[in-house]
């Protein structure tokens, strides 16, 4: 419990630098702004590392994922259009419902809704004893799937943002490829995977990305570059490495350390929005439709961080209505489980960032994510209540 309020703690102090530094700092705050993002990218670029290694599936049996995978892309769906239609329909003005730029960034930054904290999940689920139950089983494959699914919606996403320009099929060239090489090589390679090694991994697969995108920008102009997300390399980097879990208390202490930095460093990331407006040089330069709103008052911002966590996890419950031959407790504890959110939404916050989208939408969007940390032990707990209540239903079962 004390590290899911540390993520959330690193995220607020992230926040309320963000508001104080560019004033103390002046034009340093830029250069500060490029080491920060350099790290972010690092820290990011660890964090799916390791959600790929946990990637372990029976690829002799990949038809009976087939349900699970659907399952995971429509609890990843339902929260991402709930949040994406109280961003159009509540947030902004009416003139705005049926304008096409204002959806393309309400479906973008209401994409962090959708993925399930995996590593928080597992960690939590572990130590409360549910490893070998089928709630853990489960879970672990439906976070990932999700994950996974986000990860892979990035792609249309971004076609929708800039266009189907040309650069756009050499990035649909370039996924199609690591997809492929994800699931041919899938947990094949006896790599080293002590911090050390996953950190240098991070740092290869960023320098990649930058490279690529630094020297088409050279060629092409700003207009032209070729810009590759590392969520998707450092994926399929971690499903290749066949999976080995080092249990040691510095291992655990520094991908505890490098999350929480990254949690500080998206909170760092945020727009200067203390004030009537909450609009960026950047945003007024793109025509940001969301980061043009004025600033909500303090009171409306957090009823809206209420609603918008509870129609994501609304969303959520999708596993409630299937695995019918298990017992209603077991799939609403399957549901509730799903409520974890962490690194990977901060992850897709901060993209939504590099397309200059603000507003009180972005403020909201980190909020949820906060409070959705803060009640995660709230959640793992009543996952354990339902799990033990369907044991007993089940022992009782067998006794008659």
């Amino acid at each position: 419990m004390k590290k899911i309020l540390s993520f959330s703690l690193f995220l607020m102090i992230g926040l309320v630098l963000s508001q104080v530094l560019p004033g103390v700092l002046g034009n340093n705050y830029e250069s500060l702004e490029v080491i920060t993002g350099a790290l972010l990218y690092v820290a990011l670029s660890f964090i799916m590392i390791n959600v790929g290694r946990e990637f372990v599936l029976d690829k002799t049996k990949w038809k009976s994922y087939v349900k699970d995978y659907f399952v995971a892309m429509a609890t990843a769906a339902l929260p991402w259009i709930f949040v994406a239609f109280y961003f159009i329909f509540i947030i902004l003005p009416v003139e705005y419902n049926t304008d096409w730029e204002a959806w393309k960034e309400s479906l973008l930054l209401s994409r962090f809704a959708a993925p399930t904290s995996a590593g928080i999940l597992f960690t939590m689920l572990a130590a409360i004893g549910l490893r070998s139950s089928w709630i853990y089983k489960k879970i672990q494959v439906l976070a990932i799937f999700d994950d996974l699914d986000t990860i892979l919606l990035m792609i249309p996403l971004q076609i929708i943002m800039i266009g189907m320009k040309w650069q756009m099929g050499v990035i649909l060239l370039v996924v199609t490829l690591l997809l492929w090489l994800g699931w041919k090589h899938m947990s094949k390679y006896n790599l080293k995977q002590d911090w050390k090694h996953i950190l240098f991994y991070s740092i290869i697969v960023v320098a990649i990305t930058i490279s690529i995108d630094h020297y088409t920008k050279l060629l092409f102009g700003p207009e032209g570059a070729i810009h590759i997300e590392v969520l998707l390399p450092a994926f399929v980097l971690g499903m290749m490495m066949k999976s080995i879990h080092i249990d040691s208390k510095i291992e655990r202490g520094v991908s505890t350390g490098i999350s929480l930095i990254f949690m500080l460093l998206v909170g760092l990331s945020m727009p200067h929005f203390i004030g009537s407006t909450i609009m960026t040089e950047a945003s007024m330069e793109s025509g940001s439709i969301m980061g043009e709103q004025p600033m909500l008052s303090w009171g409306n911002i957090a009823m809206h961080v209420v609603f918008v966590t509870i129609l994501s996890n609304i969303g959520k419950m999708v596993p409630l209505l299937f695995y019918r031959d298990r017992l209603i407790e077991e799939r609403l504890a399957l549901s509730i489980g799903m409520f974890t959110r962490g690194e990977v939404g901060a992850g897709i916050i901060f993209i939504a960032l590099g397309y200059n989208i603000g507003g009180p939408a972005l403020i909201i969007s980190v909020l949820t994510m906060v409070l959705n940390l803060i009640l995660t032990g709230i959640f793992v707990v009543w996952v354990k209540k339902l799990s033990l209540r369907a044991s007993k239903k089940l022992e009782t079962a067998k006794a008659v």
